[in-house]
């Protein structure tokens, strides 16, 4: 099984499951039925948006860490301002 057909067999499990409980298919307490499953999308899309927020944010925030992608990445910077003002144009 390929990653592709994981992710899509396990987004169509949770998709079903949602809407066996939205549909009252599943038994639930009225307080959860009512004020829980319905925004249950709304917060699972915010939840993974705060989680790749923090891994990029943290992915920047330890860059300096990885030193031999910051040196490569120095160095190719350092390349293009060269080709750069060979060509005439101000990086500066």
């Amino acid at each position: 099984m390929t990653r592709a057909q994981q992710t899509i067999s396990g987004g169509l499990l949770f998709s079903s499951l949602y809407l066996a409980c939205y549909l009252q298919l599943i038994p639930f307490p009225p307080t959860i039925q009512e004020q829980i499953i319905p925004v249950l999308p709304l917060w699972l899309l915010v939840s993974f948006g705060a989680y790749l927020l923090f891994t990029l944010g943290w992915g920047i925030l330890t860059f300096k860490d990885k030193e031999d992608a910051y040196k490569e990445l120095v160095q190719e910077i350092n390349v293009a301002k060269k080709e750069l003002r060979a060509r005439g144009v101000d990086v500066d």
